[in-house]
């Protein structure tokens, strides 16, 4: 939703070309709901989604932790206020150098799904943490993760078993149950497995402590999501089914769903034609496709809210497309999206629900064209 702080920005800024705005309330309200949806997980806050330095500032703030996938990801998360003790090296394929890197700059706690990585990190962090991530299905995800990530559950208990052995201290096991999941019950067949893991290690005299529970916290696009409180309610209870009354530390790892709905992409219809005179759908070409941060509209995933000034007016299904000389950028074909008629050339669209994946997904300067300009308000 676009809210009025941002309408305000807008009509008085006029910022010229593509750009996103994110209001920072939105995102302190998502945060406190987090919190009072799942008061007994540790927030790490998903850097990738959006690092922008306003929005690590405030997290930072509110007492976030935040998950990094590199080390410049961890440079921010320090300059913006949180201390190494806050932060999680969360990528399971790592530099050795980097991980000596985030060990000396005080990172204590590392992804793992491989031996390989187990052994690097025995060399570049002697007795860190390490954690196994776990593979998941990712059904009911819009924008599932592949395979590239986690190990079966019986691979990750050999994985800690070595890390053990290597003098690191085994601490516990992921998952991700996929990004932008609409099950609030997604997380339940994960968390058996992660028991399972934390069974069989005990069984060796290894106690694990802690279950990352991942994201996946879905933000609103066109459809209605369950609200924080729901997967909060939805996770308590398959943590009490499979742990009873032994439930280990936990933690969260919101991205999409802490800033997502906190951002409005301002762009503008470049052209409006036909491919034949018999065409049944128009081309509407944008100033912003998937190469300047909509690249998330790939496979037509994610299917973002786009307001006009014409939204009364009479609908019809057009095709989508961005601006550049490549002909995959285009956003959405094989489903068409309904756009008024009236709509014409230089007017503006708001595309809703793009806080998170879009600034950083944008091309440094792809056909010439400029990343997008970001403004934090």
């Amino acid at each position: 939703m676009t809210t009025q702080r941002i309408r305000d920005f807008l009509a008085t800024r006029r910022p010229d070309g593509p750009c996103l705005v994110v209001d920072l309330d939105v995102i302190s309200d998502n945060f406190h709901a987090f919190r009072h949806a799942m008061p007994d997980s540790a927030i790490y806050y998903a850097v990738k989604a959006n690092p922008a330095p306003e929005v690590l500032k405030l997290l930072a703030s509110m007492g976030s932790n935040f998950d990094c996938a590199s080390v410049a990801e961890i440079e921010m998360a320090l300059e913006a206020g949180a201390t190494a003790a806050r932060i999680s090296y969360g990528n399971t394929i790592k530099k050795e150098r980097d991980i000596a890197r985030a060990h000396m700059l005080g990172v204590s706690i590392f992804a793992v799904d491989s031996h390989e990585e187990v052994e690097k990190i025995s060399r570049a962090a002697p007795g860190a943490r390490v954690f196994c991530r776990v593979l998941t299905d990712g059904e009911g995800a819009e924008w599932p993760l592949s395979r590239k990530f986690g190990c079966v559950p019986q691979m990750a208990v050999d994985v800690l078993v070595y890390a053990h052995q290597l003098g690191l201290q085994s601490y516990g096991v992921s998952f991700h149950v996929g990004s932008q999941m609409t099950k609030v019950d997604a997380w339940d067949s994960a968390l058996a497995d992660a028991k399972r893991v934390f069974v069989q290690l005990a069984k060796q005299g290894i106690h694990l402590q802690m279950v990352n529970m991942g994201g996946g916290f879905p933000t609103k696009y066109l459809r209605d999501v369950p609200s924080a409180e729901a997967y909060g309610k939805s996770i308590y209870q398959a943590l009490r089914t499979h742990f009873g009354n032994q439930i280990p530390q936990t933690i969260i790892e919101p991205g999409r769903g802490m800033v997502g709905n906190a951002g409005v992409i301002k762009a503008e219809v470049v052209l409006i034609s036909k491919k034949s005179d018999n065409d049944d759908a128009r081309w509407v070409f944008l100033d912003i496709g998937k190469f300047g941060g909509l690249a998330e509209t790939m496979d037509e995933a994610i299917r973002y809210p786009i307001r006009t000034e014409r939204d009364g007016d009479e609908m019809e299904p057009c095709v989508i497309a961005g601006p550049t000389c490549d002909s995959a950028d285009v956003l959405y074909e094989k489903n068409l999206y309904p756009l008024p008629i009236s709509l014409t050339i230089g007017d503006e669209v708001l595309i809703e629900g793009t806080g998170a994946y879009t600034t950083t997904y944008s091309a440094v300067a792809f056909n010439g064209f400029e990343p997008l300009k970001a403004y934090v308000i």
